[in-house]
């Protein structure tokens, strides 16, 4: 056997110079991780001892951790601990499909599209995607469970919503490809599928530095083939049509320039192509996708952003969407909404989720659109979704809220096979009616619809093995450690740190649009008179405000940081009486008598005779007072020269002459 060297290789084998990921993988493994943990996020559960110590960088976290295993690499958690990740760059292509658009001269290709079931993609993209609400989003992703941790419950995209929203095929055959594909591979591919030279297919490949093509390649050379071509020819940009769509919307990847070719096998022969279930691939390529952005150094996000925005469009209309009052609905569901970004920053998204309630989600959205686009019963299906090398499992069990139905401690989540197993989980997606929930795993309705209701107990599981809240409560308002330290002496005052988390929490009610209601916008500016109630310190050591009625006390500021509807404090209702009228205390020269009891009356004596009244040009004068009797003179009323009389008196109008 031949010796090994000290690299591990033998030594007649010809050595392989690393390359700079695999450096800076080393790198970061001696230096930042040097206990490489053995449990990846695929395989969450079954492979570890059920003793585990409970992970306690994060108070926030979860304190039991059988179902959140890889919690500690979570972004939520390098949140909690005080580091801080910017919002993440999405890969959104919806621009560039109005730069490949099908006319009445590509009739033949359109038709070709519209049977294939991908049609819809071609108008319902959207063009923008807000940021700091994806990235807030991404920031609950929890991979063991294919779910968003809310701070009442989890929730997720599930194949209704994908059937709902897009109008593409969530059932049919499932996609899935041998082997990944080399170069060489995709390059014979192109050759074969889209008539290209072996020279062509070598550079595009080459420029791609994997078995990729560019978007603006396949724009190129074959947007301008129209009716009039060769048969072979519009074969050739069929595919290459439909290989730039799905590139742009269901399988964006992260290069944001190119598309895998693999995509290509799928549109060997053009009649299949509606056979896929084009909408459970989707749903997993995003899974995935979701999953891999939950790590803390990932800066990018890809997938059919248009899917989630459109989903967080429909379970939190009163956040975020802004919906197109001409929409009609025998069209998908994302062209319902107007999209928009959102000008709030990151951490208040995470702020304004962390308050989130459950009366705040709309929980059945799809409620009109059923007419059009019933309910599939494949979205019930419990098993794991495949799309190539990609398996993620689905968990409809976990968000019966989101069908209707009261919620239930779910069973813990499975681990998926291997992609590698393909036959076993085609035969497995192929038999999908013997895998769906029955009547006795979905429990029963909800007694109000749209009510989110769940079991008693679920709220104390869930608080268990959750992470509810994101954004620590130390660093909420935007003030931050390093914040604080380089602001001005005065301006890290107590006084201005109020005031400052006083104007964040105005600043989220009013992004919030006037769609809110009046109690939520009341809420907040009762919390932010709260927030400011003590906030000068220099002026309450010299004057003793006087103490307000025990029923309508204003809440201090340390109960209320931050808006909650069940801590709303309404003003007094309005009096028909007038208010008191105070008189100021006689001059201090004159001693008064003790009292020895309750003041009388104040009289007040008429003006000499000699004296007319001025002429009525105005309202009346606030006090009129019968003059006292001619016999008897009035002893000098008691009063007390350090307090103040009150007389009620109400005041009478006087006629004009």
């Amino acid at each position: 056997m031949p010796p090994r060297t000290r690299g591990g290789y033998t030594s007649d084998a010809p050595r392989r110079r690393p390359t700079g990921s695999e450096r800076r993988r080393r790198v970061h493994l001696r230096e930042v991780d040097p206990v490489p943990d053995p449990d990846p996020v695929e395989h969450p559960q079954h492979d570890r001892d059920e003793t585990e110590e409970v992970f306690e960088g994060a108070p926030g976290g979860p304190i039991d951790r059988s179902i959140l295993r890889s919690f500690h690499k979570h972004v939520a958690a390098k949140i909690w601990l005080g580091e801080d990740r910017a919002p993440l760059k999405l890969v959104n292509h919806g621009a560039k499909l109005q730069l490949w658009e099908l006319d009445m001269e590509r009739s033949r290709i359109y038709e070709t599209v519209h049977r294939s079931g991908l049609a819809p993609l071609t108008s319902c993209s959207h063009r923008v995607a807000s940021r700091p609400m994806l990235s807030a989003f991404c920031e609950r992703w929890q991979p063991e469970t294919t779910t968003f941790h809310m701070p009442f419950g989890e929730m997720t995209i599930t194949l209704d919503d994908v059937a709902s929203i897009l109008h593409i095929p969530v059932t049919g055959s499932m996609i899935s490809f041998p082997q990944p594909l080399r170069v060489d591979d995709a390059n014979a591919l192109l050759v074969e599928l889209l008539g290209t030279t072996d020279v062509e297919a070598s550079r595009e490949t080459e420029q791609c530095r994997s078995p990729s093509v560019r978007l603006v390649w396949l724009r190129d050379h074959f947007s301008t083939i129209t009716d009039a071509s060769s048969d072979d020819d519009i074969m050739f940009a069929t595919r290459a049509f439909l290989l730039h769509l799905v590139g742009c919307t269901l399988f964006a990847d992260k290069s944001a320039t190119s598309v895998a070719v693999v995509y290509l096998e799928l549109f060997r022969d053009l009649s299949m192509v509606g056979s896929y279930a084009w909408g459970a691939a989707c749903l997993a390529y995003l899974y995935r996708q979701l999953t891999t952005a939950t790590k803390f150094e990932v800066r990018q996000l890809g997938g059919y952003l248009t899917l989630l925005q459109a989903w967080i469009y429909e379970h939190f209309p009163e956040m975020f969407s802004s919906p197109d009052m001409a929409y009609i609905e025998s069209r998908p569901r994302a062209l319902r909404w107007r999209p928009h970004v959102i000008p709030d920053s990151l951490q208040s998204v995470r702020e304004r989720l962390d308050r989130l309630q459950i009366s705040e989600v709309c929980w059945e959205p799809y409620v009109d659109h059923r007419a059009e686009h019933p309910l599939p019963d494949i979205a019930w299906y419990s098993g794991c979704l495949k799309c190539g090398q990609v398996v993620e499992p689905y968990h409809p069990e976990r968000v019966l809220r989101q069908f209707g139905y009261i919620q239930t401690i779910p069973p813990r989540p499975f681990t998926p096979p291997r992609p590698d197993r393909s036959i076993l989980l085609e035969q497995y997606w192929e038999r999908w009616t013997d895998h769906v929930l029955t009547d006795q795993s979905r429990g029963r309705r909800c007694h109000y619809s749209g009510s989110g209701e769940s079991v008693p107990e679920y709220m104390a599981w869930y608080d268990r093995i959750s992470h509810r809240i994101v954004q620590p409560p130390q660093l909420r308002s935007g003030f931050t450690t390093d914040a604080r330290s380089s602001l001005p002496s005065h301006a890290a005052s107590t006084s201005d740190t109020r005031a400052a988390r006083a104007l964040t929490l105005l600043r989220l009610v009013i992004s919030g649009g006037r769609e809110q209601s009046v109690d939520v916008f009341w809420g907040a500016l009762n919390d932010a008179h709260g927030i400011l109630a003590g906030s000068d310190e220099t002026s309450a050591s010299h004057s003793t405000p006087s103490p307000a009625p025990a029923s309508h006390s204003t809440p201090s500021p340390a109960t209320l940081p931050f808006f909650s509807p069940a801590t709303f404090v309404y003003p007094p209702a309005a009096s028909d009486d007038p208010p008191p009228l105070i008189v100021p205390p006689p001059p201090a020269s004159v001693a008064p008598p003790a009292a020895s009891g309750p003041p009388p009356p104040l009289i007040v004596p008429p003006p000499p005779a000699s004296v007319a009244p001025p002429a009525a040009s105005g309202p009346p004068p606030p006090l009129i007072v019968p003059p006292p009797p001619t016999s008897v003179a009035p002893p000098a009323p008691a009063l007390d020269s350090t307090a103040s009389t009150t007389v009620y008196v109400r005041a009478k109008r006087k006629k004009k002459t």
